[in-house]
């Protein structure tokens, strides 16, 4: 007599356990027959005994008891296929290979050839229905390790592709198909597509006629007499193929049926049974919901990645001429693995450019590991980088991996380039050359397959001329080289930016920001912005958590904003200053006809009050007045 036991789920999910003796103990202590290392386990939980031809399970007065079938027992007989449960875990009993035919209550015997069972949506069932589902005939050995790796396989797979291959390959494992088909719904719901095939050509010639009402009924079919069946005889499909026997079971997830899982065999002697339907069922099952998850990301992917090239500027914001010609420039860099180098003033927004170049490539399913070389003494920047082995240095208590490392496969974006010492550049030159490097304390090379996409506000230039940048450094960074314009001479997209930042801000706050009003856009649009949008940013995140209004107005901006004198790096120009001593005109003559009063000037020029007194202070007009 041949028993044992297989982890369905617990600790020890996924193994097999041979019961050899009598008594066999279960419990958490290790000297049970089967140790169980579970705190919802006791010591000594439960044994199985040999009784005759069969195994009789008793529990030991366990803390939490001892269930089969989901009832609680103290002594009972155990069948083939039956689920024994001790605290988290839940163990299949397998007495023998069972394969012989059983039909269950649920399914339809339409004809003596042909089978239907009613679907439903069963992915919150777990394990117990799972093999509740599969009939104890169904529990085989062979079944058990492909519902084991078709679960796996639903929750590893990153695509459709991936997870229908990985169904199919477990399917042809237990089923006598000679052809295996995924087959989905298309989007704009012009017929079903292979999403995979085995066994097969690659397109499956798969009757509308069996598809149609496995999808439009919720029935799963099985029919091992085609020609016989008077559903499926006149067929052309079948009949062009030869087909004998099929399966066919619908995907369903919540109310949406959208697709089949297929299989058929052409062969006289291939016959398909009741159990394989159920397999299939239980299969369709786990599988439906991953299916469609995948397919959803798939396809906000594809929509995210369609609305980036709409968009011309993958995230980045702007309609003016100079960022155009960025837009364009990333358009032509991104396919290739070319080393790029970004160059502009700070804020002007190169990692915003990285970032879409890399989400513009082939490397955009790779990470994006973006790492400022500013502010980091040489020892701690090379370990940053390049990592470090255990042992390396005070502190490096454990291996850890470097930038590079992580950014495998990927793009790593180096910010600041231009602060790296010289003897740290001889080591970065070799990795842009050779793609290898050693950890700080290791010995052995680590290839890596990186894009690397660098970015300084420094003048290079000027650097190699002093000596503290490498000229072949230089040359190997600046393959490709983009300058990003700085705000001030991209006037046209301040307005722009801005409603971005007030709808970004406004939502992460909690404080919903109608617009910025007419007055306050005079105020960004005169600004020259040294800081560039990296200022401009900020000065719309302080004015919505200081604004009080549905908009932003003035009297909510910086006090930079609202002199309109020489703001930038350069004297103010002749209309700046016709436009400033305009305003103290308006500004003096307004407060001498309200004899001084600040709020009633205020009303007589439309502004906010809070506003004029900033002006006053601004314009330095305050001393004029007390005179």
């Amino acid at each position: 007599m041949t028993a044992r036991l297989v982890a369905i789920a617990g600790p020890l999910e996924g193994r097999g356990f041979a019961i050899e003796s009598s008594p066999f103990a279960i419990g958490r202590h290790s000297s049970n027959a089967l140790a169980v290392r579970d705190l919802s386990v006791s010591r000594r939980h439960c044994e199985l005994r040999a009784e005759g031809d069969s195994w009789t399970v008793r529990d030991l007065e366990s803390r939490l008891g001892t269930f089969v079938n989901g009832t609680a027992v103290r002594d009972r007989r155990l069948e083939h296929g039956d689920l024994l449960r001790i605290g988290g875990t839940l163990l299949l009993y397998l007495r023998e290979e069972a394969d012989g035919p059983s039909a269950p209550a649920a399914i339809d015997f339409v004809a003596e050839t042909t089978v239907r069972v009613p679907v439903a949506d069963e992915r919150d069932g777990g394990p117990e229905w799972l093999l509740a589902t599969l009939g104890p005939e169904g529990r085989s050995t062979r079944q058990l390790a492909a519902l084991l790796g078709i679960s796996r396989a639903v929750q590893r797979s990153a695509t459709v592709e991936a997870l229908a291959r990985q169904l199919l390959d477990r399917l042809a494992e237990v089923l006598p198909a000679e052809r295996l088909a995924l087959l989905l719904e298309t989007e704009a719901g012009a017929g079903l597509r292979a999403a995979g095939v085995r066994g097969g050509e690659e397109e499956p010639a798969v009757s509308r006629t069996v598809a149609e009402r496995a999808i439009g009924e919720r029935q799963a079919l099985l029919c091992n007499d085609v020609r016989a069946a008077a559903a499926y005889g006149a067929a052309e499909s079948l009949r062009a193929e030869r087909v004998r026997s099929l399966l066919c079971v619908p995907l369903v997830a919540g109310e949406r049926c959208f697709g089949v899982l297929y299989a058929d065999a052409r062969e006289p002697g291939v016959r398909f049974e009741p159990h394989h339907l159920r397999f299939l069922t239980a299969v369709a099952a786990i599988a439906a919901v991953a299916v469609e998850d995948l397919r959803r990301r798939e396809w906000l992917e594809a929509e995210n990645e369609r609305l980036r090239r709409a968009e011309g500027g993958y995230g980045m914001i702007g309609e003016s001429a100079a960022m155009r010609k960025v837009y364009d420039f990333i358009a032509r860099v991104a396919p290739t693995d070319a080393t790029v180098l970004l160059r502009g003033e700070s804020g002007t927004g190169k990692e915003v450019a990285a970032r879409a170049i890399h989400a513009a490539s082939r490397r955009r399913g790779g990470p994006f590991v973006a790492f400022s070389c500013a502010a980091l003494s040489e020892t701690l920047l090379e370990s940053e980088l390049f990592g470090h082995e255990r042992g390396a240095f005070t502190g490096a208590i454990a291996r850890k991996a470097g930038r590079l490392e992580l950014a495998d496969e990927g793009t790593v974006f180096l910010d600041e380039v231009g602060e790296i010492r010289p003897a740290l550049q001889a080591k970065l030159l070799r990795v842009l050359e050779e793609r290898r490097f050693e950890r700080v304390g290791g010995t052995r090379p680590i290839e890596v397959d990186i894009r690397l996409i660098a970015a300084t506000n420094r003048d290079l230039e000027k650097a190699i001329a002093d000596g503290s940048f490498r000229d072949d450094l230089y040359f190997r960074l600046n393959v490709v080289s983009l300058t990003l314009p700085p705000l001030r001479r991209r006037r046209g997209d301040v307005g722009l930016l801005a409603n971005h930042f007030a709808a970004l801000y406004g939502e992460r706050f909690g404080r919903p920001v109608a617009g910025i009003d007419e007055a306050a856009r005079a105020c960004l649009e005169a600004y020259d912005w040294p800081g560039n949008v990296r200022e401009l940013a900020n000065a719309i995140e302080r004015a919505v958590v200081l604004g009080d209004g549905d908009a932003i107005h003035p009297e909510d901006l910086p006090e930079a904003l609202l002199d309109t004198g020489s703001a930038g790096d350069s004297a103010p120009s002749s209309y700046q200053r016709a436009l400033t001593e305009t305003k103290r005109r308006l500004i003096l003559d307004a407060m001498a006809e309200a004899s001084g009063n600040v709020t009633r000037a205020a009303e007589k020029l439309g502004l906010h009050p809070n506003y004029l007194h900033r002006l006053l202070t601004n314009l330095g007009l305050r001393d004029r007045l007390e005179r």
